[in-house]
């Protein structure tokens, strides 16, 4: 299977810069049974039955991005500085972060980095400091860092600021609405680094609505990490490989969840997140279990979904991972239609833009 199967054209306009003001007054496009309906997500309801389970994400974006400057002596003993960059990625330890850096190319074991300054002229300025213990593909490395734990996450929340995808941030800058923005209403759990973007559409209100109409609801945690940012770069699909992202499913969810199917209800997945999670967890049998760990699944077209019957998630870029994975959900042809469809109508696309509603092909 090729990368270039899942190209199209967007226009640049059609990219949203900020969110739809209530949240669930974006639109919603649904697509069942090969056919296409225009709706908004406050009308999800609509689409939803009695025993039905409705399963969120529930990881809390964390301010992951932060300008540092790199240091390293010299041949002569004195210390050279540059400007870097660094999102955080995935957490390997208390005081162990991978990150992606900018620019990568140059890094090196043993390179000191010194996050939240960009003062180039010693290693005595203040900031968060790290070294570089590990260096692997596209600009990621292991960061090790002075402080540790909770320390940590303060240091982090202090100098950090909200990760907006680079689609977003080539166009404006981050600032304070975006905290609030970037943020589900029902985050729970530090660790992310990317936004589940289909829950930005939820409500409390929408929420009670939900529930009033006898759909239960379910949390899990996947760490997004920034990987789901980085193009395919590959022509042949067989050849690319995941990053991993950490997640965890409750005996408890996993139990109520394989209630729900026994009972004849259906999961509905928010997010391309909580879908990735729930497959990994789901044995060959269908059964759910409880999951704690890394995933790294890769859906595409071919896969056979074990566990999940409905996705709510946005429009995606050309060429992406979450394109192949709901081309595998709904159809090649059945995505491909829908998102001309979107185009042409005016949907707005990516993280702050507008959701489609899918039923299982």
């Amino acid at each position: 299977m090729k990368t270039a199967d899942f190209d199209f054209h967007l226009p640049e306009d059609h990219i949203a810069l900020r969110p739809a003001e209530p949240r669930d007054s974006a639109r919603l496009l649904v697509v069942r049974d090969g056919g296409l309906e225009d709706r908004i997500v406050r009308d999800l309801p609509d689409f939803l039955r009695p025993g039905d389970a409705l399963v969120f994400n529930d990881t809390r974006v964390i301010p992951a991005r932060m300008p540092g400057s790199r240091h390293r002596r010299g041949e002569e003993g004195q210390w050279l500085s540059v400007p870097v960059e660094a999102t955080l990625h995935h957490r390997d330890a208390p005081d162990v972060w991978s990150a992606f850096m900018k620019p990568g190319k140059r890094i090196r074991p043993g390179d000191r980095i010194i996050l939240g300054t960009q003062w180039d002229f010693a290693l005595t300025v203040e900031g968060l400091e790290a070294t570089v213990v590990a260096k692997g593909e596209d600009g990621l490395v292991t960061l090790k860092f002075d402080l540790s734990g909770p320390d940590l996450d303060d240091a982090i929340r202090e100098i950090g600021v909200m990760p907006l995808p680079p689609y977003i941030a080539a166009k404006r800058a981050e600032d304070d609405r975006d905290r609030t923005d970037y943020q589900t209403v029902y985050a729970a759990h530090d660790g992310s680094v990317a936004a589940p973007t289909a829950g930005l559409h939820f409500t409390p209100g929408l929420m009670d609505t939900i529930r009033a109409k006898g759909v239960s609801t379910h949390a899990v945690t996947l760490h997004v990490g920034a990987g789901t940012f980085l193009p395919v770069k590959v022509d042949d699909l067989a050849e690319h490989r995941m990053h991993s992202e950490w997640g965890t499913v409750s005996e408890e969810t996993a139990e109520a969840l394989n209630r729900v199917r026994a009972t004849g209800g259906r999961i509905v997945c928010v997010g391309t997140t909580s879908l990735r999670l729930l497959e990994s967890a789901t044995g060959e049998d269908g059964v759910i279990g409880p999951f704690h760990g890394d995933t790294a699944i890769f859906i595409t077209p071919g896969y056979r979904f074990r566990a999940v019957d409905v996705l709510m998630t946005n429009f995606h870029l050309p060429k992406s991972t979450l394109f192949m994975l709901v081309s595998a959900f709904a159809g090649p042809d059945t995505m491909k239609a829908a998102y001309a469809h979107a185009i042409e109508r005016g949907y707005r696309f990516y993280s702050y833009g507008d959701g489609s509603l899918l039923f299982r092909g």
